[in-house]
């Protein structure tokens, strides 16, 4: 090299051979590739090396979803350009033949970048690897895991296993799918085991033969996760491991649905583990959306508990979840709030009166049950054959699908098929006959479901509805009612474009399996687990150009459930976040889980304890009230009066803010006690247990702080126009709180009662604390001086009449209390970490010790059946 030319120039006539000293570093090193290449690179071209192959390792760690990192430290700086094979013709593929916009390419980059880079380095002597991956149901973790198995292939793994589900119709859509994305794009570079029609059976050539590959083949094998299947793969295995053929194979598991099956069962479980065993390089990722059970595994010993790395994988763009449908709660850290909480108004109920005639009650009736078609059922399958015809209209011929799910009873889903079928002939006829009373109850229909979910919100024109009915015909001549159970010899079929279809099903239909183009869900099954509930969601999903079109029909309390796991997942991945900026491991920590008062989190409770959390930095606030109780109002209405009158008595003078808020400072913690004492809380408000704060309270005390609390009356200003309360001789101006619409029975439910800038309301102007984040306001709170060491409890005086803005009557209705109603929150300074702490309505893993079995009932009777063995 010519010493002569500057860095700049060096650096730039150099660039190709800088994929040289990268591919040295993944593989070894980077310390071994400074050494190796020390004597053919001058020490200024060495740097600047040195220094982008740490660009572009940190580019990969900080542009990528957050991770609880493992003892490892990351080695992956991204794809090779110049030696990778795998991920460039699959990278290439995406853009091309599934017309990805760069920017979800990207991000599919960048994620899996991340989960290679916290895997072992290939070239390691031995290791043995647990991680988790969270995705989200139906966000495109297949495409993920691909990404992540190609990006293997590139730096050096030789077998790769890929455990898909306990069903027949998931693992052959993975195969498929792996066919189509990795070994047809470089055929010549795989070695399959398995196929579409034929689950894992051993090949003619002994394992200690195959396994000996060169650098120029992968290994690979799509199995269910079936006992038979297992023991076959296993008893192939046995031959290589006495003969040390697997000593330098780098082995890549990946476990689609890892709570499934994998997770405490006596059949499964066992031969994971032993198979995993037999392989001395091996790196096992479990990808779920659904990790409740997986992070409650005992963390000891040889099971598949994540001990390396948790990761979460972003949410996609256009993606609609749990939380995009039905809401959630306001959880600690958050930005949201408002209507960005309320969730989608694509929700419809059905009566509790109309579950009996699609839903049996107990095993006696199953067997006799003969299901009927309500109102809501009818409705429902009325706007899939609208909203398909809408499709065909906007110049959509994909596939168009109508989930039907009531029960898991195989026998209960056959006997919809008559029922439905008739449904659908006594349709086509009247709307071909042009029946005008069919016709007008179709044009009502069509008219109240656009005007509630408007297609200008999604971008989308409006139909008319003669454009609509000039598809009907056609959509209703193709529609099949498809009976898809294990034990059905029906089943979805995609193979052929622009397929409609009502399906009617359980277990094959809850997990994994995509069904095309879902547009509407009729669901009345009462699974009582937080998994089992996500995973039967088949609702989640893209529906790009259809985005206005979606309906889910389920009663109230369904939609009250899946409320609340919107909030459990936005808890979990924030405690996710969260705990790497501890630099904490899976091993010294359990994530926690927020538990429910009917719903079960699993059915496998693996190692479980009650979670400790501290009070500290947090706000918690009252969401649901009693709004028909007059006696329960008037008693939180004279406990604010005592705790102002109190606080107005011992000398704290009322300071009128801009907003309209009134502040009294330096309210004693007894007074605060007091009310927490008297302040009655709603069954569903866990978060405001007075005697859990109470005691919280007096451990902060005896540690010299929360002896002082400023009481803040969050008030209008005067000339609101919505009357006023009055508390300890001061007259308070009442402000507005809504409730939502499908709040539930027996409450009110306000959703959100304070804005994130009230946990500054006693230090910070209105205008800067709106303006900062959560965390910034937590941060300044524990920094100022006046407020360090002080609580803040705020009390709000609310509107019994209350009517929603007229942007938000969507999804909101008027409080229309009884009487006044008072909101009450509470901001405690310190860090969410600090030492203080009391039992929480939360559970994490128990690192110390315990032990539990259980058979889930689901792969017992699938066990039981024998299916695809």
């Amino acid at each position: 090299m010519n010493s002569a030319n500057s860095n700049t120039e060096a650096y730039g006539l150099m660039d190709d051979f800088f994929d040289v000293f990268a591919g040295w570093a993944r593989q070894t090193s980077l310390d071994s590739a400074l050494k190796k290449f020390k004597r053919v690179l001058e020490p200024d071209i060495l740097a600047a090396y040195k220094a982008e192959y740490e660009r572009r390792l940190q580019n990969v760690l900080g542009d990528g979803p957050p991770i609880i990192h493992g003892p490892r430290d990351p080695w992956y700086a991204g794809p090779d350009g110049e030696s990778d094979v795998y991920w460039p013709a699959l990278s290439q593929y995406i853009k091309s033949d599934l017309d990805w916009p760069t920017e979800r390419v990207n991000l599919l980059d960048g994620s899996s970048n991340k989960v290679i880079a916290y895997t072992p380095r290939p070239s390691e002597p031995a290791w043995d690897s647990k991680g988790l991956v969270v995705g989200y149901v139906q966000s495109g973790k297949t495409t993920n895991f691909t990404a992540v198995i190609a990006k293997a292939a590139d730096v050096g793994y030789k077998f790769v296993i890929v455990l898909s589900g306990i069903h027949n119709g998931l693992r052959k859509q993975t195969q498929e799918r792996l066919d189509e994305q990795l070994h047809q794009l470089t055929p010549h570079k795989w070695k399959q085991l398995t196929n579409a029609d034929d689950d894992f059976r051993a090949p003619t050539m002994q394992s200690t033969a195959l396994l000996h590959v060169d650098d120029s083949g992968v290994i690979l094998a799509v199995v269910k996760k079936n006992a038979t299947v297992l023991r076959r793969l296993d008893k192939w295995l046995q031959p290589a491991v006495k003969q040390r053929a697997l000593t330098d194979v780098p082995t890549l598991i990946i476990d689609d649905e890892a709570d499934q099956a994998s997770v405490e069962t006596n059949s499964i479980n066992p031969l994971i583990r032993g198979i995993i065993a037999k392989l001395p390089k091996s790196t096992y990722i479990g990808y779920t959306a659904t990790p409740f059970a997986n992070v409650l595994i005992d963390p000891r010993g040889d099971d598949l508990y994540p001990r390396d790395f948790i990761l979460n994988l972003p949410r996609p763009e256009g993606y609609f979840g749990t939380e995009r449908i039905f809401g959630r709660d306001v959880v600690e850290g958050d930005e949201a709030n408002g209507s960005d909480l309320d969730g989608s108004n694509m929700v419809r109920s059905i009566p509790e009166d109309e579950v009996d005639a699609v839903s049996p009650k107990g095993k006696a009736a199953t067997a006799d049950f003969q299901p009927h078609i309500p109102p809501t059922l009818d409705a429902a399958v009325e706007w899939f054959v609208l909203a398909t015809a809408a499709r065909r209209a906007r110049g959509d011929s994909g596939h168009s699908t109508m989930l039907i799910h009531t029960s898991v009873k195989t026998a209960v889903h056959l006997s919809f098929k008559a029922p439905l079928t008739g449904l659908v002939d006594r349709l086509a006829t009247k709307v071909s006959d042009a029946d005008p009373d069919t016709m007008q109850r179709l044009r009502a229909l069509w008219q109240s479901e656009t005007s509630q979910v408007p297609a200008s919100e999604f971008g989308l024109n409006l139909l008319d509805f003669d454009e609509v009915t000039a598809e009907l015909s056609q959509v209703l001549s193709t529609v099949r009612v498809v009976i898809d159970n294990f034990r059905s010899d029906d089943r979805l079929d995609y193979s052929k474009p622009g397929q409609i279809a009502i399906a009617v099903g359980g277990n094959t239909l809850s997990r994994g399996l995509t069904l095309e183009g879902l547009t509407v869900s009729y669901f009345v099954r009462a699974a009582q687990a937080y998994d089992t509930l996500l995973q039967m969601a088949r609702w989640f999903g893209f529906r790009h150009g259809y985005e206005d079109m979606p309906r889910i029909w389920m009663t109230d309390e369904l939609r009250q459930w899946f409320r609340h796991l919107a909030t459990v997942e936005h808890e979990i991945r924030l405690d996710i976040e969260r705990y790497e900026s501890e630099n904490l491991t899976p091993t010294e920590f359990g994530v926690r889980i927020r538990t429910h008062p009917t719903l079960r989190i699993t059915a496998k409770m693996g190692h479980f304890m009650p979670a400790y959390a501290s009070y500290g930095g947090r706000r918690v606030q009252t969401r649901y009230f009693f709004a028909q109780d007059e006696e329960w109002l008037h008693g939180n209405v004279d406990a604010a009066d005592g705790l102002v009158s109190r606080a107005r008595t011992k000398g704290a003078q009322p300071e009128v803010l801009d907003s309209g808020a009134v502040l009294f400072r330096d309210v004693d913690a007894d007074d605060v006690l007091t009310f927490l004492g008297d302040y009655s809380v709603h069954e569903d408000s866990p978060d405001l247990d007075s005697e859990l704060i109470t005691k919280y309270v007096e451990k902060q005390r005896r540690n010299g702080s929360l002896d002082k609390w400023n009481l803040a009356v969050i008030a209008s200003k005067e000339g609101a126009g919505k009357g006023t309360v009055r508390l300890g001789g001061y007259e308070f101006g009442r402000i507005t709180r809504a409730q939502l619409k499908d709040g539930g029975t027996n409450r009110a439910d306000i959703k959100t009662l304070m804005s994130k800038d009230h946990r500054a309301v006693d230090f910070l102007p209105q205008s800067v604390a709106r303006q900062m984040s959560e965390v910034a306001l937590m941060d300044a709170r524990d920094h100022d001086p006046t407020v360090k060491r002080k609580g803040l409890i705020l009390l709000y005086p609310i509107d019994p009449k209350s009517e929603p803005l007229q942007s938000n009557t969507n999804s909101r209705r008027p409080l229309d209390a009884l009487t006044d109603v008072i909101g009450a929150a509470l901001v405690f300074p310190g860090a969410a970490f600090e030492t203080s702490q009391v039992t929480q309505t939360y559970v994490s893993v128990d690192l110390t010790d315990a032990e539990i079995e259980t058979e889930d009932a689901e792969i017992a009777e699938l066990i039981g059946s024998g299916e695809g063995v």
